[in-house]
Formats: structure tokens, C-alpha cells, sequence
């Protein structure tokens, strides 16, 4: 039997001893086969067995590219990880962050959200500005500067 693990209240009933959380950012490109109701699938399927293992984070899906930031104990991530590496949905894994730290959930009330690609600065930025974690903002930034890289590279400006 498997404990249920709330994320009501960040982590609730630890009090001053929070548990680590784990938190993995990676990429992906998207099997040949994936389209939106591929995706669609994809956050029934979180929102089912997320809250169960305490995992909660953000999905990003454009242009056949998979962007997720995914937080919760360590064995759930580890596990989860593991599933993705052997789903044909999911080729080349590109891992850009992981750590372990004790720290409030960036998306605690989001057992997976799906954030639509032209909407995904502003979540980013989000983040910069609620997290006061030095890897976070480190990582965070990084992802913010090739972002505006790609959005110059195209012609479109980054919006501020």
C-alpha cells in the first residue's frame, strides 16, 4: 500500500523538517507519433497518478519538443524518469537540472499543467521572480536567455 502524499500546503505535516524534493528539468523530442491528443493523454494520465506519488510540475509541448520541470521525492522523480526513458513518445532526453534540496514546490497546486509554448516565458519568469533558490534562478535563467534567443532568431521580440 502506498501512502497518499498531500500537496495541499506545500509539503504539510513536516513542520520544521521538510522532506528533499527532487527536481529534475529535461527535454525530449517527440516521437513521430505524438500530436495534441497524444498530449492530451499525457496530463489525464498526470493528473491521475501524480497526486498519488506527490510529483507535481509543468509540461511544455511545441514544434515536437517536450520541456518539463518535474519536483516531488526522490524515488517518485527517479521513477518517473525511468518510465519516460522507455517511452516511445519520448527520444533523446536531454537532462538540464537536477537537484535535491530542501525548498517550497514551484508548482505546488499543478499535478501537471500544460503550458501552452507561446505562454511559456511568462511561466518562466514567474519562477525567477517567486523562487529565491541560486540553482533555480540559475537554471531558470539559462532557459529564459535561449529562449529569447530562439524568439530574436525568429523575428519576434521577447516580451519584458
Amino acid at each position: 500500500m502506498q501512502p497518499k502524499i498531500s500537496t495541499e500546503s506545500d509539503e504539510p505535516g513536516f513542520g520544521h523538517r521538510a522532506p528533499l524534493l527532487l527536481n529534475v528539468v529535461y527535454c525530449s523530442r517527440a516521437g513521430t507519433h505524438v500530436d495534441a491528443a497524444t498530449v492530451d493523454n499525457i496530463i489525464a494520465a498526470s493528473h491521475r497518478n501524480n497526486p498519488r506519488w506527490g510529483i507535481t510540475g509543468m509540461l511544455v509541448f511545441g514544434e515536437g519538443i517536450f520541456f518539463q520541470w518535474l519536483e516531488g521525492p526522490r524515488d517518485s522523480i527517479l521513477n518517473l524518469m525511468a518510465l519516460l526513458r522507455t517511452d516511445a513518445r519520448h527520444t533523446q532526453i536531454i537532462m538540464l537540472s537536477e537537484a535535491e534540496e530542501s525548498r517550497e514546490r514551484l508548482f505546488p497546486q499543478w499535478d501537471m499543467e500544460l503550458v501552452e509554448a507561446d505562454h511559456i516565458r511568462e511561466v518562466l519568469v514567474d519562477a525567477l521572480e517567486d523562487d529565491h533558490e541560486p540553482h533555480n534562478a540559475v537554471a531558470l535563467t539559462a532557459l529564459l536567455t535561449e529562449l529569447d534567443a530562439r524568439l530574436g532568431a525568429q523575428g519576434q521580440a521577447p516580451t519584458h
